[in-house]
């Protein structure tokens, strides 16, 4: 298959890509995608996926562009879709436009698509490319690619420390580490997740409410308020010790209780009563198992999880090798060695235990600063 690109081509498929980006927020549990419809160097359609069971972005682009799209490139930051679902084939809506061409910055992971979307467009007589800018086309997806290469989601674990790595103070007063500008910017890293993440001892202690209050003015390619979702909201709970009259059960938005095999069914009738959906895993070591946690939340359509926890949880996590990005908000204090640590990681006793870690962005976020990272190597098991 022909790699080479011209500069249009980099052009047009970038744009997809800034289409693809407008549903960062909307998507799930479908990827972000865009499409772009180009006819004698002349964009004639375009468009992008904006929610799960709405049209996709080549059929978007397809009825902007109408008759104009006959003869035209087609520049998709996903392969198109090949299957029936709660729409139909976009590569069956591409060839009977009469696009001559289609370029995709990637293939699609879906086991429903894999190849076969491009390979019906090329039998189709349809010219195709893969490959486009395609490491940005992963960047928009990360959970989608995840959940379908390896049967689990993205995991983005977030903390907030003083700049002698502190969460809390020894009493556990933590409010406010960082400043506003980084406590908006969380609540854009929940808009974007499928899940958030917390442990029950975060529950018992701050009482959370682990939602988006934000609206569509304030998340960028949100059109409006309709389309706004509350990502699931998940609590760590072995001995089902979540309080009925959690602020969390009371707010709009799916609430899922992960126990033990052994807790209490009369608890459970009781948070089931209130709203929330009750789970029961395996344990080891009176611990639920996180793998099998990721494992029954990918089948649930989860993306992207957001850890938002304590330190024991997020240590866990870190060393079961099951985190793939940590955004660390550093606030510009100190607060003392009798405060609380970041994460808690028993075993650790040599530095060639260590999770080693590697900078992806590092930026300042109001008066803090903001520190994606990504372990370097398979952290402990």
């Amino acid at each position: 298959m022909n790699t080479r690109f011209s500069a249009a081509d980099h052009e047009f498929m970038a744009r997809a890509l800034r289409l693809a980006e407008r549903g960062l927020y909307t998507t799930d549990p479908n990827p972000r995608v865009g499409c772009v419809l180009v006819r004698d160097g002349q964009v004639v359609g375009e468009g992008w996926h904006r929610r799960a069971g709405e049209p996709h972005a080549e059929r978007i682009a397809l009825a902007a562009a109408g008759e104009a799209a006959r003869g035209a490139t087609a520049y998709v930051s996903l392969e198109p879709c090949s299957h029936h679902g709660r729409t139909p084939p976009c590569s069956e809506g591409l060839i009977a436009a009469g696009v001559a061409r289609v370029v995709a910055a990637m293939r699609d992971p879906n086991p429903q698509v894999a190849g076969e979307g491009m390979g019906g467009l090329q039998e189709a007589g349809v010219a195709t490319q893969t490959g486009l800018l395609e490491a940005a086309a992963e960047d928009l997806n990360p959970g989608f690619l995840k959940r379908m290469r390896e049967g689990r989601p993205y995991v983005r674990c977030k903390l907030g420390m003083s700049l002698d790595g502190r969460t809390a103070m020894a009493s556990g007063e933590s409010r406010w580490i960082t400043g506003e500008a980084a406590r908006r910017d969380v609540q854009r890293l929940r808009a974007r997740s499928s899940a958030i993440l917390t442990g029950i001892g975060t529950v018992l202690a701050d009482d959370p409410s682990m939602n988006v209050r934000l609206s569509a003015a304030e998340l960028s390619g949100v059109e409006s308020d309709d389309y706004l979702r509350q990502p699931m909201r998940v609590i760590l709970d072995a001995r089902l010790r979540t309080p009925p009259r959690a602020r969390l059960l009371s707010l709009p938005g799916q609430v899922l209780v992960v126990c033990g095999e052994g807790a209490s069914a009369e608890t459970e009738a009781e948070l089931r009563s209130v709203g929330a959906d009750v789970l029961r895993l395996p344990q080891l070591g009176g611990r639920i198992q996180l793998h099998a946690l990721l494992r029954a939340l990918a089948q649930k359509g989860v993306n992207e999880l957001l850890i938002e926890s304590g330190a024991t949880l997020a240590g866990n996590a870190l060393q079961a090798g099951l985190v793939d990005e940590l955004v660390v908000y550093v606030a510009p204090h100190l607060m003392g060695d009798a405060a609380r640590g970041l994460v808690r990681m028993p075993g650790l006793e040599h530095l060639s235990e260590r999770v080693e870690l590697e900078y992806r962005d590092v930026r300042r976020t109001g008066s803090d600063l903001r520190l994606t990272l990504r372990p370097r190597i398979q952290a402990l098991k």
